[in-house]
């Protein structure tokens, strides 16, 4: 892998982060309504699936979304606008922090129900290889979305019909409050390939190198018509379920626990690396968080000043009036 490839893996890394601290920010001072589920600490694996796709692939999220959607090339300004409920916003304000969709990016869609999304891939796989189109779609979902009926009958149809779906497993060691020890006698969740007939294989999700290898040769082999293929990876969410949660999860885990995977953080392992090889300086990472932070204020500028979907928009994108 070159240079260029790392930095720009750092870079998405680095403005997924960004946004996830500055969203959470507002949200805890009242500008955010709703509920919101951050996943600060998991950047290293939209950024290196995503890396591997084409600007004509599909994708498909979890409550657990934001950087999947910036990963795929979503913008600051209309993300935010969503988040404030604004019209200018990626689903016109409609949808809040679960409901992202830009189907001009492939974005499909996150989706509030925990599993939702696997079925759903698994359709659109079945058009695409329908339509002899060479699209391809991942699928991101958490370790407890993999204990859902919708996992099984979702996978069991995307194998039986050999279609282009790649489905990754966003294990952060938690399906809200339950640690991973009490959901299932499992060490690692991609075994259950197997049962499927499709290749299954676990990865760090700490390290983003990692994640884009192994997510490119699952769909190299999707795009060739070699059909689904399963990818846990394994990493860890800093804050608790939700954004507003009691104590930021503390009440179900220890602050020693948290800390042991904060020295594993994706950012750091990436940055370290680039500026021991000094491929990178200090000055060149200031430099991006500078931007980042920039973009970021001229996104909440926007946001702010958008307006709200007024009565007229209430059954807009539900409903196609007949002629």
């Amino acid at each position: 892998m070159n240079n260029e490839m790392r930095i720009d893996m750092l870079r998405g890394m680095m403005r997924i982060r960004a946004f996830e601290e500055k969203i959470q920010e507002l949200y805890l001072a009242g500008y955010i309504p709703g509920s919101m589920h951050l996943s600060t600490g998991q950047e290293a694996i939209p950024v290196g699936c995503c890396m591997c796709l084409r600007e004509g692939d599909y994708l498909m999220s979890s409550h657990r979304g934001h950087g999947h959607v910036l990963a795929k090339g979503g913008e600051y300004k209309y993300m935010m606008a969503e988040l404030y409920g604004k019209k200018t916003g990626y689903s016109r304000g409609k949808g809040g922090s679960m409901h992202f969709a830009h189907v001009a990016i492939g974005v499909l869609g996150t989706n509030g129900i925990v599993g939702g999304g696997i079925p759903i891939a698994a359709g659109v796989g079945f058009a695409s290889k329908y339509l002899e189109s060479d699209r391809v779609v991942v699928c991101f979902f958490g370790d407890g979305a993999a204990e859902t009926g919708a996992f099984h009958e979702g996978l069991n149809f995307a194998a039986v019909l050999q279609v282009p779906v790649i489905y990754i497993i966003e294990n952060n060691q938690y399906a809200i409050s339950v640690p991973r020890k009490l959901s299932d006698r499992l060490e690692d969740l991609s075994v259950r390939a197997a049962a499927y007939g499709m290749p299954g294989e676990t990865v760090d999700g700490n390290d983003v190198v990692a994640v884009y290898d192994a997510a490119k040769r699952a769909v190299e082999r999707a795009r060739a018509g070699g059909g689904p293929a399963l990818i846990e990876c394994k990493t860890y969410r800093w804050h608790g379920h939700h954004a507003g949660e009691p104590r930021d999860g503390l009440v179900y885990r220890k602050q020693e626990e948290i800390d042991s995977w904060k020295e594993k953080c994706p950012i750091r392992r990436l940055k370290t690396q680039l500026l021991e090889e000094q491929v990178v300086t200090e000055a060149d990472i200031d430099a991006m968080q500078r931007g980042f932070q920039q973009e970021l204020e001229e996104a909440v500028a926007f946001a702010n000043e958008s307006p709200y979907p007024d009565e007229s928009d209430l059954l807009r994108d539900v409903y196609i009036a007949e002629e």
